[in-house]
């Protein structure tokens, strides 16, 4: 294995134990300029995984919690005029980051998880004719439940 692999891997495995194929996988997802879709159980360490993923390569790290009310613009971002120059300016969405855990996919309306599922596989946001770029690496962890408890 590359010793640069290896150090992630131990990084990441320094804080999330006893969950090697999955830092294994997540790793392969980054290398391959994917993402990645985690099902487990509650309290297993799913969050910090994202978390200690994007410290261990120094990137930046977003979760949102996607439930019934979320809208896409939680996630891309939107336009609106500034009050003292008249002009549009965009206000970034959770996704301009490196790292975005989606946390609870299955939760989210059809509307948000197509936003989602547009800035995965573009790279990038557009909104009002502008196109966003996200920075790279860009990589979304998202997360659901097996079964659901209410």
């Amino acid at each position: 294995m590359n010793a640069d692999i290896q150090k992630l891997t131990d990084s990441i495995g320094s804080v999330i134990v006893g969950k090697e194929q999955v830092i294994r996988c997540v790793i392969a997802g980054l290398l391959c300029n994917g993402h990645i879709l985690i099902e487990d159980v509650p309290g297993v360490g799913k969050t910090q995984l994202a978390a200690a993923l994007s410290r261990s390569i120094g990137g930046s790290f977003n979760r949102i919690q996607l439930t019934p009310d979320v809208m896409p613009s939680d996630i891309t971002g939107y336009s609106m005029v500034n009050q003292t120059t008249f002009e549009l300016e965009y206000r970034a969405g959770a996704a301009m980051c490196n790292f975005l855990l989606a946390d609870e996919i299955n939760r989210a309306s059809p509307k948000v998880q197509s936003a989602l599922l547009e800035v995965m596989e573009e790279h990038q946001i557009s909104i009002d004719g502008v196109t966003h770029k996200l920075p790279q690496p860009f990589m979304v962890l998202a997360t659901q439940n097996p079964v659901e408890t209410y």
